[in-house]
């Protein structure tokens, strides 16, 4: 098939060069721009963040004589080189809306990782397994923009990517609420063990904005489209703590979940053993075969042995029991830059690119 032209918008930060990996030899898509800031403009990618290079496997090299472009300034020499563009950058929030709108009044479907259009009422906020459908809201928000090419689409924030998956199958059990306690991987702050040696051995007990990211966001993925607008609906509510830990990559999450109604063990696996969603119904090339899987050891999952399951987009669950409290606990795992930021996205615009909402230009 002729693949997509894409750029990547800010390829120089940690999820950016994370995009750069998977987009390297993508079967669909083809990197014909790279852009970051001003200050990386006009260099090339090993020039422009060799330097910083945080992952540990190296900068393709299909990509490292490629000169970065100015996100802002050569708008339109990117708009007018790429079918869509992924973006991940480090800006004000008021100032990354901006500029996401901007590339999607101008023609361009933005793949977006940052949270500045989360809540923007006709951006959908997509898990491909949970809520493609939300892509209908897409032509409506064309039509706010004036393009009928141009639209925004965001993936949720990375703490959820774990037990949101895990509790979605139980919805027709009546769930009735549910507390996550995370522990998050010191590259969702976008750091390592070098850049940040303070974590070690260390627990950070707050991570600024969070929680609150964790307990509203799975509102809107579980909301409806009414009107031209996803409407958030609090169905399962949830309280969440998240806490910042000395692990590279991987977000864990304890669980606690009570159910109107516990139809036992055996059936909360089956649920979990048999969910798929469209990616895996579509063949999607960076779909898990299985997306959620249960381990029956008791030490189960581990991030260091299971966060790159399926490489890296499968959710581990682990440890299921009765709780004196609610019904039902449990622990989840989830890479944070596969499955919760890049990968994520790459999946979701193969959704949208499967769906047609993304178009060859």
């Amino acid at each position: 098939m002729e693949k997509y032209s894409v750029g990547i918008i800010g390829a120089t930060g940690m999820v950016g060069q994370r995009f750069a990996l998977l987009l390297a030899d993508h079967p669909w898509f083809e990197v014909k721009v790279l852009a970051a800031s001003a200050r990386s403009a006009g260099k090339t990618y090993r020039e422009a963040a060799g330097s910083r290079w945080l992952l540990a496997d190296p900068m393709p090299e299909k990509l490292a004589s490629m000169t970065v472009l100015d996100a802002t300034a050569d708008r339109r020499t990117i708009v007018d080189s790429v079918d869509f563009v992924f973006c991940a950058v480090d800006m004000p929030k008021d100032e990354i809306r901006a500029l996401e709108e901007a590339y999607a009044a101008a023609g361009c479907p933005v793949m977006s990782n940052n949270s500045a259009n989360r809540f923007t009422p006709d951006v959908p906020m997509i898990i491909p397994e949970i809520n493609p459908e939300h892509a209908e809201v897409i032509p409506y928000q064309q039509k706010r923009l004036g393009t009928d090419r141009g639209f925004i689409a965001v993936k949720s924030n990375c703490s959820l990517q774990s037990y949101v998956p895990a509790i979605h199958p139980l919805l027709p059990l009546g769930v009735e609420r549910a507390l996550a306690c995370t522990y998050q991987a010191i590259s969702g702050a976008g750091k390592t063990f070098a850049t940040w040696p303070e974590i070690t051995d260390n627990v950070i007990p707050f991570i600024g904005g969070e929680e609150e990211k964790s307990e509203r966001e799975p509102t809107k993925i579980w909301g409806v489209l009414e009107n031209g607008v996803i409407r958030p609906r609090e169905i399962v509510p949830i309280t969440a703590q998240c806490l910042r830990v000395p692990v590279s990559d991987g977000h864990m999450a304890a669980v606690f979940v009570k159910l109107a109604q516990n139809p036992g063990r055996d059936e909360i696996l089956r649920r979990w053993t048999e969910f798929s969603g469209e990616p895996q119904r579509l063949g999607l090339p960076s779909a898990p075969r299985q997306f959620l899987h249960y381990f029956e050891e008791d030490n189960r999952p581990q991030t260091r042995l299971d966060r790159n399951l399926e490489n890296g987009m499968a959710v581990s669950i682990g440890r299921l029991r009765e709780d004196s409290q609610y019904t039902i606990k449990f622990v989840c795992l989830s890479h944070n830059t596969l499955r919760g930021a890049a990968g994520g996205g790459v999946l979701m615009a193969e959704l949208l690119c499967a769906k047609g909402y993304i178009k060859r230009s």
